[in-house]
């Protein structure tokens, strides 16, 4: 086996043996096939990625298709949100379709299933169903409804499509074998009364298809030819086939490639959940601002947080395509966007938790403008002017009054570096009646100011604080993120609830001061804060009110804090 074999992945390998064994690469084409009922979340990205990778790979068209069949869960909203969502992760569909397009070729080929026997309406409750169909290690048995005539579905068909019936009073089932050990395949439901308005169809609509009816046959008009999805899906392979095949014997001249349906393992990330049932709970029960708010695990919240499409899809090539489920650390993640925001967000300056900082020997009254390097990683990134004072904010936990050996931030009687300026010694502090540090009192050595070539300037100290001149400094509002839930496995809990696992301390909102140079920054730019990590321009900001989200900080402290 060759080298580039042995690299392909399974599902390249299924695309390479049928062009092999003749299938045109004309005919190669592809779908994301999203339900319009949520917000796309990370788990998603690996469904997207395998897709339009494939397309990339292949130089062959990807369909965005919308599974739009359950008027009760799905709007428009949705539809608009995932477009968006796709875009922004930097990959272009070939056509945009619609499950709802397809409703009256579905129906048509509904009526054919009846007449030829392999389809029916059954007026069971859903109850009488259920009980009807059996269980796993037992056979279902046929039903009361299970041989009416050929005549007589269609006449109940056409009734149910002309909205003469209540909702639950009547489905229509395909006909195939209800001793089936596949329970999928026991006479399910192709059909059913919905009279809800679609967002697409309005009220033309009052029955609408089943997922596992319309989904294949989407693909079959599609033309796609290889119909890629979740391990969930595989108990399905079997019925997918079996309403391609039963539809493709009198549709072929117009539709001649029958799709083949390929399973790979999900996407799963630690201290989150995927379903979007319950990331619908967070938001309705206002435990998060929204879809896109940044501590959720959707597309949208994890781009209004800061994170980059280059660093969610190399997290995506770092996952790779498995047959087997498994869960992704979520510090794999975090690693990706670091690496990327390491490349490309320029260094800025911005205290916290600021205290005071008096520099007792700089002239009273004398500002100066430093030069700082916006980003070393980038020859590019040019520089930025940043004005220094006698008066600073550094951090309050850049300061000890009395520090051990290993503490080589600020002390009394102990020399640090201000970053891009020079260097101060502590002299002494102030403190407020609960003992609480209001003030520090340093001096500086005016010879020791970083890029001026002097000997002093070349002099080492041990420690490297960050700070902002106090009379230049802009006040911004700064949201802390913390992971949202404080299990790894929030959900795969029988006997809890996932919400009894919530972070409290998820969000902190912090009152900092950052330089001067951010006043000027768009909503969506990302920087890193030196020493503090990495944050972008949150939707709420503007030029009067700075907001900025934590994205992730400069090393993994999650892991540290929990060992």
């Amino acid at each position: 086996m060759s080298e580039e074999k042995k690299s392909l992945n399974f599902l390249e390998q299924i695309i390479e043996e049928d062009l092999a064994n003749g299938m045109p690469k004309e005919n190669l084409r592809f779908r994301f096939p999203p339900e319009p009922n949520g917000y796309l979340h990370i788990g998603h990205t690996k469904a997207i990625g395998i897709s339009f990778g494939l397309g990339e790979k292949y130089n062959a068209p990807v369909n965005l298709r919308f599974d739009d069949t359950n008027p009760a869960k799905e709007e428009q909203e949705y539809v608009d949100a995932i477009k968006r969502d796709v875009a922004w992760l930097g990959y272009q569909w070939e056509n945009e379709c619609y499950s709802s397009d397809y409703f009256q070729q579905l129906y048509d080929w509904a009526v054919q299933l009846i007449k030829d026997g392999k389809a029916y309406v059954d007026s069971q409750s859903s109850e009488a169903m259920a009980e009807q169909k059996g269980t796993p290690t037992q056979p279902g048995v046929a039903g009361p409804y299970r041989d009416r005539s050929v005549e007589e579905n269609l006449d109940l068909f056409t009734r149910m499509k002309n909205g003469e019936f209540d909702e639950g009073s009547h489905v229509l089932r395909a006909k195939i074998d209800m001793t089936s050990p596949n329970m999928l395949m026991r006479d399910p439901i192709m059909y059913r009364i919905l009279k809800k308005a679609h967002h697409r169809t309005g009220n033309d609509w009052v029955i609408y298809p089943m997922y596992d009816w319309t989904h294949g046959e989407s693909d079959y008009i599609e033309q796609i030819s290889h119909s890629l999805c979740s391990l969930e899906f595989k108990p399905h392979r079997e019925l997918y086939n079996w309403f391609r095949d039963n539809v493709y014997e009198y549709s072929q001249s117009e539709y001649p490639l029958p799709p083949k349906q390929r399973e790979f393992s999900r996407l799963n990330l630690s201290y989150t959940v995927m379903s979007k049932r319950k990331l619908m709970k967070l938001v309705e029960e206002g435990v998060v601002s929204g879809w896109d708010d940044p501590r959720m695990p959707t597309i949208s919240g994890l781009r209004r947080r800061g994170y980059t499409p280059a660093s969610i899809r190399s997290f995506v090539e770092t996952v790779g395509v498995s047959k087997r489920e498994n869960v992704i650390d979520v510090a794999l993640l975090e690693f990706k966007i670091r690496e990327d925001l390491n490349k490309t967000a320029n260094r800025v300056m911005a205290v916290l938790d600021p205290v005071k900082l008096v520099i007792t020997n700089y002239p009273e009254g004398e500002e100066e403008i430093l030069i700082a390097e916006n980003n070393p990683e980038d020859e590019n990134s040019g520089s930025r002017e940043v004005p220094f004072s006698k008066e600073l904010y550094i951090e309050r936990d850049d300061f000890k009054e009395e520090a051990n050996k290993k503490y080589f931030r600020l002390t009394i009687g102990k020399e640090v570096r201000l970053k891009n300026a020079y260097i101060i010694k502590g002299e002494s502090c102030i403190k407020d009646e609960n003992g609480n540090i209001t003030e520090i009192h340093c001096t500086y050595d005016p010879l020791s100011k970083s890029g001026s070539g002097t000997e002093e300037s070349k002099r080492k100290v041990k420690g490297t604080i960050h700070w902002v001149s106090k009379k230049h400094a802009v006040k911004a509002e700064v949201r802390a993120y913390d992971r949202l839930f404080l299990d790894e496995a929030p959900d795969s809990h029988k006997d809890k609830d996932f919400m009894e696992f919530l972070n409290p301390n998820s969000l902190e909102k912090i009152t900092a001061y950052v330089e001067p140079s951010l006043q000027t920054a768009k909503i969506g730019d990302r920087f890193q804060f030196q020493r503090l990590g990495y944050f972008n321009v949150d939707d709420d900001s503007t030029s009067e009110a700075l907001v900025f989200n934590k994205t992730v900080g400069l090393r993994d402290t999650w892991a540290k804090k929990n060992n």
